[in-house]
């Protein structure tokens, strides 16, 4: 089967390296930025394209939502199998003539960063049992976390992934402003992170709430108002607002 990777971001390279390691082979990685396409194509020892999508039976999609639904215009191709990996959009916002599907792993993505690709969930959703079947195949290669859903769930699961990841690395970034700002080196602050994210595993996260808001702890939330500012600011009372609504408070 000739699989082809159209994408140079986060997402892409993982894929494209996930691949390689598991011997699952790419007859091309495709797109429009040609610096990055070389970095991965030269590491990964892949044949790469700015210019000639080439003949695949299996495209994987792997751009930004804004940009899906153009970038699978690019492929004229009838008789294939193309895949996105959004996890918010619908497969049917692919616009070919071709067979539409899904193949969302749900993780955090960063090139920098190396990832434990057994360990990623990966959502399935395709048109057909056949092509099922295929991606079934292709993703048990890659991790050991595979299911099938629909783009309804696949919805609420990203959200979920948006609140549980992307809004608490914002958290983490506004602590570092704070913690810069009085010149307090933030890896004081990376043993409770760790021990926040190791309870998780756990503990429910509601039960492991601790700190001045569920304590309704008045006089130090006061205080710490008084300590910031704009953005800052309205995060911790939204915040605090919040966990006390969740206990009652």
């Amino acid at each position: 089967m000739q699989i082809v990777i159209i994408g140079s971001g986060n997402v892409a390279y993982h894929l494209a390296k996930s691949f390689v390691l598991n011997n699952i082979p790419l007859a091309q990685i495709f797109g429009r930025n040609e610096q990055d396409l070389e970095k991965i194509g030269k590491e990964l020892h892949i044949h790469y394209s700015i210019e000639k999508l080439e003949d695949a039976d299996l495209y994987i999609i792997c751009v930004s939502d804004n940009s899906l639904e153009d970038v699978s215009k690019i492929i004229t191709k009838k008789d294939c199998l193309v895949a996105h990996t959004s996890g918010s959009l619908p497969k049917e916002l692919l616009t070919g003539e071709y067979r539409k599907a899904s193949f969302y792993p749900l993780q955090t993505f960063s090139k920098s960063k190396d990832l434990e690709y057994k360990k990623i969930p990966f959502f399935i959703e395709t048109e057909n049992e056949k092509d099922k079947e295929l991606l079934f195949e292709l993703a048990s290669k890659i991790s050991d976390n595979v299911m099938e859903s629909s783009h309804e769930k696949r919805k609420y699961i990203h959200l979920t992934a948006v609140f549980a990841c992307n809004f608490v690395n914002h958290l983490f970034s506004r602590a570092k402003e704070i913690s810069d700002s009085q010149e307090i080196p933030f890896d004081y602050f990376l043993p409770i992170i760790d021990e926040t994210i190791q309870k998780v595993h756990e503990i429910e996260p509601k039960l492991a709430q601790t700190g001045p808001a569920v304590r309704n702890d008045v006089r130090v939330l006061e205080l710490h108002e008084q300590l910031l500012k704009d953005e800052s600011l309205e995060i911790y009372k939204t915040m605090n607002h919040s966990i006390k609504k969740m206990y009652e408070l």
